[in-house]
């Protein structure tokens, strides 16, 4: 157990093959870090992988799971990641570019994404809700969170809906 301790509070070594992880100038690709089962089982196409490890964060097996490893009788135990100063988790980041990932849209004019955002419903609701949720949240818990995109997408929402304002009483109406 000791060296374990100690193994924990020093800088993990590299292994040879794994790189820094670096920005290539696609504003398409996206990077997905594995930390439990998809380091062994990505269950989805990906362009390039990379063994690393995320600094801040432990593994636990603190999640229940009912679906994948139990059952709702006896649920199994699957990792979380747990902020820690201290930690350090290994795992395999994913690069998964946008043309391989069927749901991905790509860019488009806010007028359009807000234009869709109006149109769409789905199984867990309409599309505007979950703007408008998203907005509340960075409102509410990241107020000094500068997203530029978000906003201009409400901006967008708000001058096609002549009485528009993201608050819970707008969301109340949908």
């Amino acid at each position: 157990m000791k060296q374990e301790t100690a193994a924990q509070n020093s800088p993990p070594a590299s292994p040879p093959s794994s790189q820094p992880l670096s920005e290539d100038g696609d504003p398409q690709a996206l990077w997905i870090f594995g930390y439990g089962s998809l380091v062994w089982r990505p269950d989805f196409a990906y362009s390039d992988s990379r063994v690393g490890f995320v600094r801040g964060y432990s593994r636990r097996f603190w999640q229940g799971d009912t679906f994948h490893r139990g059952s709702d009788k006896m649920p199994g135990r699957v990792v979380t990641l747990l902020e820690d100063r201290e930690g350090c988790t290994w795992g395999v980041a994913y690069q998964v570019q946008g043309e391989q990932n069927p749901g991905y849209l790509g860019p488009a004019p806010e007028e359009a994404i807000a234009t869709q955002i109006l149109a769409c419903r789905g199984f867990s609701g309409h599309n505007l809700e979950y703007l408008l949720r998203l907005a509340d949240f960075m409102q509410l818990c990241g107020p000094q969170a500068q997203d530029e995109h978000l906003a201009a997408i409400v901006d967008a929402v708000g001058t096609m809906l002549p009485c528009f304002c993201p608050t819970e009483q707008a969301l109340a109406l949908v």
